[in-house]
C-alpha cells in the first residue's frame, strides 16, 4: 500500500478561516492530496477545530460569549469556508469522547513506559483570581526573538517560550493586575534524550528554510523538557495521580489528534479500521505528510517525531510543508482590528478558481507575502481569464469537425508539459507558487498557439489544452470539473487523435 496521509494541524476555534489561513497550510494540503487522487495514489487528508486551546476562552471574553458556544460556532464557520474555497476535508477532527480516549491511550502509553517526568515549573500567577498564567491568558516579550507575543510557542520565531521565561509578563484579560510567580509540579516530556535520534532525522528529510533554520536554532542548545499537563481547569483533565487537577496541554494534542483526523478520513471514504492510530502503524503503508506554519513546526516536528520515537511502532511524518505569514496589504490579518478577509467574503465576489489560483501564485511558501483585491483582479485577468478564454475560443471552432491528427511533436511538448506540472506538484518539492508559475506559462504558450492555429495545428491544440486541463485541475478545480469527465493524470499524453469538445469560460 501506497497511502498518502495528509494533515494540516487543526486551527484554533476561535473564529473562521481568513485568507492567511487559507493561502498557507489549508490550500496547499487540499492540492497536494487532489494531485496525489489523479495520479491514482490513495491520499487521505485531514484537518479540524482545536477546541482546548485557552485563546477560545480569551476570544470568548472579549466577545462577551460563552466559550463552547465559541468554539462551535467557529468549527461551522471553518467547515463552510472550507467546502466554499472548495478544500476537500476527509476527515475533520474535533473534541468528543473518542478523541479524548485516544488521546489518554496516547499518554497512559508514554506515562506508562516511564516517557513521563514530573518537573517543578514557575509560572505567571494572578492573586486576584488565583490561576497560574500560560499561553493566551499571559502576554509578554520573547527570550528568544524579543518579539510581543503569548506564551507557548512564539509566533514570531516558532520557539517554546516557558510562561515563566516571558519578558515582562502580563496578564491578557486583566492587563492592570500586578503579577507574581508561583511554582508548579506538573508533567514533562524530556525532548532532549531522544537528541541523537531527532539529529539523524532532520538530516535525511526535506525542508525549507525557514524550517531548516528553526531546527538549527532548536538544536543549538539542550531542548527544553516540554510540558504534558498544564495546572489549569480548561481542557482535557489529566488522569495522573502526580499533577491532580491538571490537564493535557493543548500543544500535546497534536499527535493523537493527527491519528485521529486520519482515521475519520479513511472511514469517510470507506475504511473499516481495528483501531484509531491504525494506519500511523510502521507497517501500514503510510506516507505522512504536514501542512503547516513555521508556529506549529516545533510542538509536531521535534516533540511529536521524539514522542513517536519514544513509543516506537509508528511510522515518522515524511515531511513538513511549511509556510511564512501571509498578510493583507503589507499588514497581517486581524480579525480584532476588523483587517480581515475571509475565504467565503471573497468568493461570494470572485470565482473560487480565480481565487485558488491567486493564493496559490503568491502563496508565502519562504518569506511573507501580500494579498490585495487589485492584485487578484489585476493578475488574474492577464494570466487567467483573458488567455483560457481566447484558447477556449479557438478550441470551440473546431468542435464537431471530428477526430483531429495530434503529430509526434505535440505529444512530446504535451509529455513535458505534464513533467513541468510535476515538478511542481510532487512531495520532495511541493509549491503552489512553482505550480501557479507552470499554469501561467503553458496557458500564455496555448494562447500563442492558439492564435496561429490552423487546420494542420488544430488537433496538436485540442490535445495539449486538454492536457493542461487535466495538469491544472488541483487548482482550477470548476473549470476541469465542467471540462472533463475525469481529472486523471497524465491522461492520454500518447493519443494520435483527439476529438475537440466545448469548453467552458472562466468568469471574470
Amino acid at each position: 500500500m501506497n497511502r498518502l496521509v495528509v494533515i494540516s494541524p487543526a486551527p484554533t476555534a476561535n473564529g473562521d478561516l481568513h485568507l492567511g489561513h487559507l493561502a498557507g497550510p489549508f490550500l496547499a494540503a487540499d492540492v497536494c492530496a487532489r494531485y496525489a487522487r489523479a495520479s491514482g495514489r490513495e491520499a487521505l487528508y485531514g484537518t479540524g477545530m482545536h477546541f482546548t486551546q485557552n485563546y477560545i476562552v480569551t476570544a470568548a471574553a472579549r466577545l462577551g460569549v460563552a466559550p463552547e458556544d465559541l468554539r462551535e460556532r467557529s468549527a461551522d464557520q471553518v467547515r463552510r469556508t472550507l467546502a466554499t474555497m472548495g478544500i476537500e476535508v476527509d476527515g475533520f477532527g474535533c473534541i468528543g469522547d473518542r478523541f479524548t480516549k485516544l488521546v489518554m491511550d496516547f499518554y497512559d502509553r508514554l506515562h506508562g513506559m516511564g516517557a513521563l517526568e514530573t518537573k517543578t515549573v514557575r509560572f505567571p500567577y494572578l492573586p486576584s483570581t488565583g490561576e497560574f498564567l500560560m499561553d493566551a491568558y499571559v502576554t509578554g516579550g520573547c527570550p528568544f526573538c524579543l518579539a510581543d507575543g503569548y506564551a507557548g510557542i512564539c509566533e514570531s520565531c516558532g520557539l517554546p517560550v516557558a510562561p515563566g521565561d516571558l519578558i515582562r509578563p502580563r496578564s491578557t484579560l486583566r492587563p492592570d493586575e500586578p503579577l507574581e510567580y508561583r511554582e508548579a509540579r506538573i508533567l514533562v516530556f524530556p525532548v532532549e534524550r531522544y537528541r541523537a535520534e531527532l539529529e539523524a532525522y532532520f538530516a535525511r528529510i526535506p525542508m525549507r528554510p525557514g524550517m531548516a533554520r528553526l531546527i538549527e536554532s532548536a538544536l543549538a542548545g539542550p531542548l527544553p523538557d516540554f510540558p504534558i499537563t498544564q495546572p489549569t481547569s480548561w481542557g482535557i483533565p489529566a488522569p495522573f495521580p502526580e499533577v491532580p487537577g491538571q490537564v493535557i496541554y493543548p500543544h500535546m494534542e497534536g499527535m493523537p489528534w493527527s491519528m485521529f483526523a486520519t482515521a475519520l478520513a479513511a472511514e469517510k471514504r470507506g475504511a473499516v479500521l481495528a483501531a484509531d492510530d491504525e494506519l500511523w502503524q510502521a507497517d501500514s503503508g503510510s506516507t505522512v505528510v504536514y501542512f503547516l506554519g513555521l508556529d506549529a513546526t516545533y510542538p509536531f516536528a521535534i516533540v511529536g517525531t521524539a514522542m513517536l520515537t519514544a513509543l516506537g511502532g509508528h511510522v515518522l511524518p515524511a515531511q513538513y510543508v511549511t509556510n511564512e505569514f501571509y498578510e493583507l496589504a503589507n499588514e497581517k490579518f486581524s480579525t480584532s482590528r476588523g483587517h480581515v478577509v475571509s475565504g467565503r467574503e471573497l468568493a461570494a465576489e470572485v470565482p473560487r478558481d480565480l481565487i485558488r489560483f491567486h493564493l496559490c501564485a503568491t502563496s508565502p511558501e519562504y518569506q511573507r507575502t501580500d494579498f490585495t483585491r487589485e492584485a487578484l483582479l489585476r493578475v488574474s485577468e492577464t494570466r487567467l481569464t483573458g488567455p483560457w478564454n481566447r484558447v477556449a475560443a479557438a478550441v470551440d471552432a473546431w468542435v464537431d469537425r471530428g477526430p483531429l491528427p495530434v503529430s509526434a511533436d505535440a505529444r512530446r511538448t504535451a509529455s513535458r508539459m505534464a513533467e513541468r506540472f510535476a515538478d511542481g506538484y510532487e512531495l520532495r518539492r511541493f509549491s503552489l507558487t512553482a505550480v501557479a508559475s507552470t499554469l501561467a506559462e503553458q496557458l500564455g504558450r496555448l494562447d500563442r498557439l492558439a492564435a496561429a492555429t490552423t487546420a494542420e495545428t488544430a488537433g496538436d491544440l485540442c490535445h495539449q489544452v486538454d492536457v493542461f486541463l487535466r495538469c491544472a485541475a488541483p487548482i482550477l478545480i470548476d473549470l476541469a470539473a465542467a471540462a472533463l469527465s475525469d481529472t486523471t493524470l497524465p491522461g492520454q499524453v500518447d493519443a494520435d487523435a483527439v476529438i475537440p469538445k466545448k469548453l467552458p469560460r472562466l468568469a471574470v
